[in-house]
């Protein structure tokens, strides 16, 4: 996970400390590790390896692991617009990238190696997942071009994470206003919205449930605190970053 820059924050209520005694006991907390703070008073959270929002791999909030959250790299990310209209974009597409489109709003299609999500009427996203035929960008630039279509790199501005385990959709709700009842938000439905106050794209790969979502780059170290902060009362692992699938 990388080590984005990150700031002390209280995990805990308030309990009627004054604006000084409530920074004075954060302060305090902040300078040891939770589990040497003794429980049982209601304004402590149960014992874990280490302030939360921290992006070493270890155990967070409460005792259990209700929720798994790892950094998932991208190695290639592509933005393909198009003319759905035009044959000749669709054909193309199909045999640069190995993936068929997907047609339907707010759904993704997978091969072996490209993950396509759909962003509007016009435009997809390609992530690659391993050994991809993502490669060569600007021969398949200029061929896409050709056929009516254009394609732009987007790898450096994205950051994903996965999200998964039995309480990984009640983490989500918390920052997020769609429905994430399996009926609603089914395993392949890849869909555009806000967590917090940052725009994200959530794509749910199974049923387990796991979620990945990506941000912009410049809104990783927010959207990174708002999981932890919203994952802390089911007790949270943070594991160590792994491929994006």
């Amino acid at each position: 996970m990388r080590s984005w820059p990150t700031v002390a924050r209280g995990t805990a209520r308030r309990c009627g400390l004054s604006r000084r005694s409530r920074t004075r006991e954060f302060a305090s907390r902040s300078a040891r590790r939770a589990s040497s703070i003794r429980t049982g008073s209601g304004c402590v959270p149960e014992a874990h390896d280490g302030p939360i929002g921290s992006t070493r791999p270890g155990h967070y909030g409460a005792a259990g692991i209700g929720v798994a959250l790892a950094e998932a790299t991208i190695t290639l990310a592509w933005n393909v617009q198009g003319d759905l209209a035009g044959p000749a974009f669709v054909a193309e597409a199909r045999r640069l990238f190995d993936v068929a489109l997907p047609l339907v709003p707010n759904t993704t299609a997978r091969t072996g190696a490209v993950t396509a999500l759909w962003l509007g009427p016009a435009s997809w996203l390609l992530v690659a997942r391993a050994a991809s035929p993502l490669v060569d960008y600007a021969a398949k630039r200029d061929a896409l071009n050709a056929a009516g279509g254009a394609l732009f790199d987007v790898s450096a501005s994205r950051v994903a994470w996965t999200v998964s385990g039995p309480h990984a959709a009640d983490v989500l709700a918390k920052g997020c206003p769609l429905d994430f009842h399996p009926r609603a938000f089914a395993t392949g439905t890849g869909a555009q919205s806000v967590f917090g106050h940052v725009n994200v794209l959530i794509d749910k790969r199974d049923d387990d449930p796991t979620f990945t979502v990506m941000v912009a780059r410049s809104f990783a170290r927010d959207v990174w605190h708002a999981f932890c902060e919203a994952a802390a009362q089911y007790g949270y692992g943070v594991l160590p970053p792994a491929p994006f699938r």
